[in-house]
């Protein structure tokens, strides 16, 4: 049997600058399949676009809720899921493993901040060691850096928080509104695979993000509003 979290572990590395690992963001079984019949390896789910689909803001899913929300994902397509669970709902590490394997996910998204503040680096460096080690390398542990997002602007303090999140045994680094201007140097500074946030139509695209030293792109729920926009105008001309 194929392990599934290898695999997609393997897709972080060995690549080519200015060529990425793009992973769209499905929100719902149809639009995971439509990303997997377009050719793409690997998806990764955004919380806030699964919430939105499942009637909540961002941050209000039930744990229950996007769990059930990735197993139907997971389900629906052939290729490997990450899961963007936010801050883990509070579970212990095994019990997050756990559910998450549960759903066939082969990876998550785990931020460093709650209720609008960062948490202290040094315990959630342990915590994520926590997960790692109920893990082990059934699960692509991708550590969000929240400090551009609390509206520290200094990207050392991100680097600092990379260094302790990687050495914890975090595969990757997620730090979430990092202008594109800085992303070099936080390439230098950081060890090991680095994620950034794409927006279609606005500011670098992946390929571009990925010269500057990005070596996955996602795009938060940025991909679910604009099939909400384009719905939302289908539905306007169909009224008129």
């Amino acid at each position: 049997m194929v392990n599934r979290a290898r695999v997609f572990r393997s897709l972080h590395h060995g690549r080519m600058p200015g060529d990425p690992l793009v992973l769209p963001g499905p929100w719902d079984a149809a639009s995971a399949r439509v990303f997997e019949e377009a050719g793409f390896p690997a998806l990764a789910t955004p919380s806030a676009g699964v919430a939105a689909s499942l009637g909540y803001e961002d941050g209000e899913t039930p744990a229950d809720e996007m769990f059930a929300a990735v197993a139907r994902i997971v389900r629906a397509v052939g290729v490997p899921v990450s899961a963007d669970v936010e801050g883990g709902y509070g579970l212990p590490p095994g019990e997050l493993v756990e559910r998450l394997l549960e759903t066939g996910a082969v990876g998550c998204n785990l931020e460093d901040s709650a209720d609008g503040k960062l948490k202290d680096p040094h315990e959630h460096a342990e915590w994520l060691a926590a997960v790692r080690a109920a893990a082990g390398d059934g699960l692509f542990v991708n550590a969000r850096i929240d400090t551009f997002l609390r509206g520290v602007a200094d990207p050392a303090r991100a680097i600092e928080r990379a260094a302790l999140y990687v050495a914890a045994g975090a595969d990757c680094v997620y730090p979430i509104g990092a202008p594109a201007d800085v992303l070099p140097l936080l390439r230098a500074g950081i060890q090991g695979p680095l994620n950034m946030v794409a927006r279609p139509g606005e500011g670098p695209s992946p390929a571009e993000l990925g010269a500057l030293g990005a070596t996955r792109i996602t795009f938060g729920p940025g991909l679910q509003r604009r099939s909400v926009q384009a719905l939302r105008e289908i539905a306007a001309r169909i009224a008129s």
